[in-house]
């Protein structure tokens, strides 16, 4: 297949991904307002869960077809840099103030469990198979299956317990005319699509660059994991665009928590042992530093800013782009040892 059909194939199913991205946030949020669950559980559970199968099925074609668990690895570390990195492209689309200047503070729990979650993965991967392990798996695996439930039954209570301190709140409905059938099947439908197109983008990804010489740790971080990640960047700004940031930022960091659980999934689906145990050490890099760009995040909730100071961004949306070029430049310093 020459390049150019290779070019109209990702051009195609980017496209596709666009326009599903928007219609997926549209009836996202008529769930969060028909079914009572909020915009940050609704960005939590089924619009992470959603954006995030692409890096699921990338990662479980990694280790089983591919035999790559670095490429695996690498798109879900990857995937999680470039989550964070689109904050700060939101706080510039955003209105007069900084994007978390008005967030929920669930966005806290989120971010505060994913920087566990990766703490763990970066530990874990620095140790290698110094790690204990359960027969094939690595003690991590359950641990983070763990801990990813807790994330998800702490987030529903506190949203649960904020929503009873507001029951004599009048909300204002914006979706009258649609019913939550009608939108919960319109959301199936678009869904089932982004999952198949950006399934095939990593695939379609890795021909285009097969010359280019880049070592896997450093493919599979950057060009899979920002592949892999445009189901997020569009619904995020998608739903950033119809008012509900709330939605787009729990979009993110749940899909960061969602990509260490694909994780543990993939080392159950891989048969030579542990995973980190044979995955290249530089993959810590990119785990610490999306410790470093969530931390920031989990400060500007608490701090919450009232001005942007440079180029309609706030300090730490330009912080948060610092530090994912640093990254870059790390990860591409180390790519021919990997």
């Amino acid at each position: 297949m020459n390049m150019a059909m290779l070019w109209i194939e990702f051009l195609v199913c980017s496209g596709a991904i666009v326009v599903c991205g928007y219609n997926l946030s549209r009836y996202g949020d008529v769930i969060a307002e028909k079914s009572g669950l909020g915009r940050t559980v609704i960005g939590f559970i089924l619009m992470a869960g959603v954006t995030s199968l692409p890096e699921l099925i990338n990662g479980i074609s990694s280790v089983t077809v591919a035999d790559a668990p670095d490429l695996a690895l690498g798109d879900v570390m990857g995937s999680c840099i470039f989550n964070i990195s689109i904050i700060a492209l939101m706080d510039m689309l955003h209105g007069p103030g900084p994007i978390f200047s008005k967030a929920d503070h669930g966005h806290i729990i989120t971010a505060g469990f994913g920087i566990v979650l990766i703490g763990i993965t970066v530990i874990s991967t620095l140790a290698g198979p110094a790690v204990p392990s359960l027969g094939r798996i690595g003690l991590y695996t359950p641990l983070i299956l763990l801990i990813y439930f807790i994330g998800i039954r702490s987030l529903i209570r506190f949203e649960h317990e904020k929503a009873s301190a507001l029951t004599n709140k009048i909300e204002v409905k914006q979706y009258k005319d649609m019913p939550l059938n009608t939108a919960v099947i319109k959301y199936a439908v678009n869904a089932l699509v982004i999952v198949f197109t950006a399934t095939l983008l990593p695939l379609i990804g890795d021909r285009l660059a097969q010359t280019t010489g880049l070592g896997r740790s450093f493919f599979g971080t950057f060009f899979i994991g920002m592949t892999t990640s445009m189901p997020e960047l569009v619904v995020s700004i998608s739903a950033l665009r119809m008012g509900a940031a709330d939605m787009a930022i729990a979009n993110l960091f749940g899909s960061n928590m969602f990509n260490i659980f694909i994780l543990a999934i993939d080392d159950v689906f891989y048969t030579k042992g542990p995973i980190l145990s044979h995955v290249t050490s530089s993959h810590a890099i990119t785990g610490a530093l999306a410790m470093v760009m969530t931390g920031i995040a989990v400060i500007s909730l608490t701090y919450r800013l009232k001005k942007k100071t440079f180029l309609r961004l706030g300090w730490d949306a330009v912080a948060i782009l610092i530090a994912y070029c640093v990254s870059i430049l790390l990860l591409y310093s180390l790519k021919g040892s990997v």
